[in-house]
């Protein structure tokens, strides 16, 4: 059996006609939707990520502004810059490009954003609103997983699912919004111990660890459906995932790749988001035209 794969690029391509469509619906009744981000120091990841993000808000029609500050900003000027853009009532979207340099704090600044135009979903009242089921701005990579389960037509309500990694930003919201599909969810991290036995019971795993290949065909049950969010180089050089992929999906019935895989949704939910807010702000702005 070889394992169906899951194509991040064209769930990705789908839904980016769909925002497409929905800004050119905002547009034409006076609203185009703006998304700014700010990269600090000259990090050439980070560099990379806004280049990306700007050429896919081009594409759908979102208006980008990137603002480019120095490693040496102080963390007064950059909360400073944050507030500036809560007040502009043309940029719906705010991203800070993580990580920081070690003289900013990255929690102070992701507070400082208005929850409102939290685009990335990391701000503590939409990850509360998130935890309790209300809508909120969901953090952009789970929320894209959950569009390639549902698309792909994986059922969720009911499956076991091992999420293998804890962080704030995949780990612990991908449980979360998994558990309100009424899944089963067991969280696995550094610590945990025969991490197989547990992850062998999946239906779904998840794994989100930042370790090149390290899930083998050992610690997958045959026909469960792997999603790998990782993205490392291999001893070559190559791009590839926390899951070893050539043994993984000769046992998983469904996989997705690296590259290919979770990384063109993320970008892809930041964009969803940004319209999200925009139509609220442009309906925010009708009432008030009609009181």
């Amino acid at each position: 059996m070889t394992a169906q794969l899951i194509n991040g690029v064209a769930i990705g391509k789908e839904l980016r006609e769909e925002i497409k469509q929905g800004v050119s619906n905002l547009k034409s009744s006076g609203t185009t939707p703006g998304l700014a981000v700010i990269l600090v120091g000259e990090n050439p990841a980070s560099k990379t990520y806004v280049r990306n993000k700007e050429k896919s808000s081009a594409e759908v029609g979102i208006r980008s502004e990137v603002i480019n500050l120095p490693a040496t900003v102080s963390e007064k000027e950059l909360l400073d810059q944050v507030e500036k853009l809560n007040q502009d009532d043309s940029i719906h979207g705010i991203l800070v490009q993580l990580p920081l340099p070690e003289h900013i704090n990255e929690d102070l600044v992701i507070q400082k954003i208005d929850p409102n135009k939290d685009v990335d979903g990391f701000h503590p009242q939409n990850v509360g609103k998130m935890m309790i089921g209300q809508v909120a701005y969901l953090p952009c990579t789970p929320h894209g997983i959950m569009e390639m389960l549902e698309r792909t037509g994986v059922e969720i309500a009911g499956k076991h699912v091992v999420v293998i990694g804890r962080s704030n930003i995949v780990g612990k919201p991908m449980g979360q919004l998994l558990l309100q599909k009424d899944a089963t969810v067991t969280y696995c991290h550094s610590k945990t111990k025969d991490l197989a036995s547990y992850t062998k019971q999946a239906d779904i795993l998840i794994v989100a660890i930042g370790r090149a290949k390290f899930v083998t065909d050992e610690h997958i049950k045959e026909g469960s459906v792997v999603i790998d969010v990782g993205m490392n180089r291999d001893e070559n050089g190559k791009l590839c995932g926390d899951v070893d992929f050539e043994k993984a999906k000769e046992v998983a019935s469904a996989i997705t790749p690296v590259p290919g895989g979770v990384g063109p949704m993320t970008i892809t939910m930041l964009l969803k988001n940004t319209l999200q807010s925009a139509e609220i702000a442009s309906e925010k702005k009708m009432s008030n035209l009609q009181v």
